[in-house]
This record gives structure tokens, sequence and C-alpha cells, in this order.
């Protein structure tokens, strides 16, 4: 078999679209689609970009609004601070994050890596327009590449870089922001490099990789890094929503029909291909590169206006409404799975909001039993351990609120410094009218100094 003859005819499926079959790179240079779905993106994505580039100056409480410091184990998330104590609901957020993944990929496919992914984000509405802006569009990028390296394309490409890595640096810095906020990164720059090295080491991290990421790796790490684009051929079904070529209507092409066959409405223009920023053909079918991103229906659309064709040979579609040729509708199944999505949401969100800034346990002291006092009441010894997860002490009020009855504390007022974790003992007082049976449940309220309850707490007394 020549070589011709196997580059034609090796399947799309036994390869990827960015490698020839010699195991050489593809590079990728996509044309600037034009449309209202790229209208929506732009919109979506320049958002995106605006919130990471202010968020870090919002602060609510004192705090940053946003901030994960895996260093300190500390992460605030909408002005509340979460500590180690914290793990369990951060199980808890991780675990309803995959399920909300799996669903969302389920339901709408991959919209997520061609609308919100960060690394589409900036690499099509950052790094791409500078390389056209500097650089030229497609045609010319492309012609200066058989033309060799002259000098005007090493300048053009030495400016391109440059302009790369000054991107990537303040993309570092804003980054890093959300790690350590934004008042330790203006210490990074405005100090001595000396008193900050550590942290100008990890910016000059960042950057490079930022700058090796949009400037080299670029579409590969969709391609070939991104798990959860690795793992998505396992998450869609012949329901799934997601970017689809309409080959009912389509084929046969224009220009590869049979004798006596009729077009279809397909031209071949192979514009799909053109704005695709993994370079793939969507006339082939769903494919491990597409991140629908929707460049293809734009394209599509404009070739089907010139030549009075509808569009929507290349839509949001699932492989059942393409092969029954049904147009997409709100199914009870969409329904139903939205709704999960938009419950489990809900819940992330109180339990967010519902998070005390206090977290107290009592129990009963082990091996101690009640007491019979002189007054003819009884009394129970307890431990109490308080977490403050504020940066500000906080004296507490210990009160019963199950019964009648009196809480001596054993070592005076108790006062959790911030951010750390108080323990105590006291002693629980009750009239033996109200001891009814030998162990019977109690209930404490924790309070601060204004009355405010923090935190209710159940325990058990023992009695007769």
């Amino acid at each position: 078999m020549s070589k011709k003859d196997y580059n034609e005819g090796i399947s799309f499926r036994n390869k990827i679209s960015t490698v020839d079959t010699e195991g050489k790179r593809i590079w990728v240079v996509a044309k600037q689609p034009k449309g209202r779905f790229y209208t929506w993106r732009q919109l979506v994505g320049y958002g995106l970009l605006a919130f990471l580039f202010v968020v870090p100056f919002i602060k609510l409480n004192g705090e940053p609004l946003l901030m994960f410091n895996i260093l300190e184990r500390k992460f605030i998330i909408f002005g509340a601070i979460f500590w180690p104590q914290d793990s369990y609901l951060f199980a808890l957020i991780m675990l309803l994050f995959m399920v909300f993944i799996v669903l969302f990929t389920v339901v709408y496919g991959r919209i997520w890596c061609g609308w919100a992914c960060p690394q589409t984000v900036f690499m099509e509405l950052v790094f791409r327009r500078i390389e056209w802006l500097i650089e030229g569009n497609p045609t010319k990028q492309k012609q200066r590449a058989k033309d060799g390296w002259t000098l005007s394309r090493i300048f053009l490409r030495a400016t391109k870089l440059i302009v790369f890595w000054l991107v990537s640096f303040v993309i570092a810095n804003f980054l890093l922001a959300f790690i350590i906020g934004i008042d330790e990164v203006f210490k990074i720059a405005s100090e001595p490099i000396s008193q900050h090295f550590t942290g100008f080491m990890v910016l000059m991290i960042f950057t490079t990789f930022f700058f090796w990421l949009f400037a080299w790796f670029r579409e590969q790490a969709c391609v070939v890094m991104c798990p959860y684009g690795r793992i998505q051929g396992v998450l869609l079904d012949a329901k799934t929503i997601s970017v689809a070529y309409d080959y009912l209507r389509g084929e046969p092409r224009k220009g590869i029909t049979q004798e006596g066959e009729k077009e279809g409405d397909c031209t071949n223009c192979k514009q799909c291909i053109a704005v695709c920023p993994t370079n793939i053909d969507i006339r082939n079918g769903t494919q491990l590169e597409c991140v629908n991103c929707t460049a293809c229906i734009d394209a599509c659309d404009n070739t089907m206006d010139k030549i009075n064709k509808p569009r929507g040979l290349i839509r949001f579609a699932s492989e059942e409404n393409i092969s029954k040729g049904e147009k997409f509708k709100f199914s009870g199944r969409i329904k139903a799975y939205t709704l999960v999505l938009v419950l489990l949401f809900t819940f992330f969100i109180t339990l967010l909001v519902t998070r005390g800034s206090l977290e107290a346990t009592i129990l009963r002291t082990p091996n101690t039993l009640f007491q019979m006092q002189a007054d003819g009441t009884i009394s129970n010894l307890y431990n109490i351990k308080v977490v403050n997860k504020t940066r500000e002490d906080i004296p507490v009020v210990i009160k019963l609120k199950s019964h009648k009855g009196e809480i001596q504390m054993a070592a005076g007022e108790l006062v959790v410094k911030a951010k750390e974790t108080t323990e105590s003992v006291f002693f629980v007082k009750l009239n033996t009218k109200e001891v009814k049976g030998a162990y019977i449940e109690i209930v404490f309220g924790i309070y601060d100094l204004k009355g405010n309850e923090l935190q209710e707490v159940e325990s058990t007394f023992v009695g007769k």
C-alpha cells in the first residue's frame, strides 16, 4: 500500500487529529469563527475573565471573597473561612461536584469544555486573538510557514512570544491571588525578591507553565492531558446533547455523489474544519477531540445562508435526534437530570450558608458517675471542645435549653481563641424532679456575649 493510499484509507478513529501518520504534530492554525454562538461564547468567556481579574480585589467581612490557600489549609468561599475541621464538608462538596459533572456531561455533553473551561477561554479569547493580531489570519500564517524563517517571520514570532510571556505573567499573578490573597501578591511585586523568594519562584513557575501551555502545548491539553476529555466516552450516550452533524440531511456531499444520487446539503466546503480549534472533521461523528465549542456550527450556518439552505446541518442534537430526523426537545429525561443538578447545587449553597462560625462538641466525662449534692440536686461532669473558625476571639456562654438547671464552669469564662480549638470542663446540676430516668437527653445552647445562639448541642445526663 502506498503512503498516499494509507493516508486516505486510515480511519479517523485510529489516530488523533493533531498528529500525522508519521507521528509528527500537525500545528493547528484555526480560522476565527463568526456567528451567533461565537458571540454568545465571547460574552460568557469575557464574563469569566472579568471574574478572574475582579474577584481578588473584592473583600467580604475583611476577607477575600474567594481564596484557596492549600499551604495553610485555609479556604474562603464568599467570605466564610473553612479550616481543616471542615474536611468532612469538603469531602461532601467534592462528591457533589463529581456527581454534578457526570450528570451534566450525560445530558449536555462537553459544553463545559467549549464554553467555560479556563484552557479554552484563555486559548480562544486571549492567546489566539493575540496571535491573529500579530501574525495575521491563518492564510498569512501558513504562507509565512511555506516561505521559511524570514526576518519578518522571526520578528513577528518573537513579538508574539514576548507578549504571550507578559500575558502569562499577568494571569499567574491573578491566579496566585486566589491562593495567597491579592495583598500578598502586591507584597511579592513591590518588596525585594529576597523577602519573598519562595513566592517569587512560585510566580515564575506559574508563568512558565502558562506560557508553555498556550504558546506550545495548546489544544493538546484537551486532546491528551485533560482527564475529563479522556473519560467522556463512557459518559456520553445516544441521548446526550452535543455538537452533531446531520448526516441524513448532509450526505452525500457535493462532488462525491454516485451516478443518479441526489446531493445532500453539505457542500464539502470544509469551513467546519478550518475553524475547529482541535482540527477535527465533525462530519465523522462524535470524537474525543471535540470540545463542543460550536465554531463549526457558526461556520456551517454561514455557508447554508450563502446557498439559501436552512441552518442546522451542524447543530446541538443527540445521536437519537439525528438518526430519527427529530428536532431537539427538552425531554422528560433532560428535565429530570436538570432537576437533580439544581437540587445538588441548592444543597451545596445551603451547606455554605448554614455553616456556623463555631463548632462545639459536648460529651459526658468518661468513667464518671453522677453526684448527689447537698442541696438535693444531681450533677454530671462534661467535657466541651469548641473550634473557632473565624479570625476573632469569641467568648461563649453555655446554657441549658431542655431543662431547668445550673451550669458551673470549672475553669471560669470560656474564651475560644481565633482559628484555634479550646477545651474545658463544666458541671450540670439538675433538680431531682427534672431527672425522670437513669438516662435523659439534654440540650445545650452555645451563645455569644450578645445572646446570639451559635449552636445547639445534644448530650446525655445520667441520674438515678
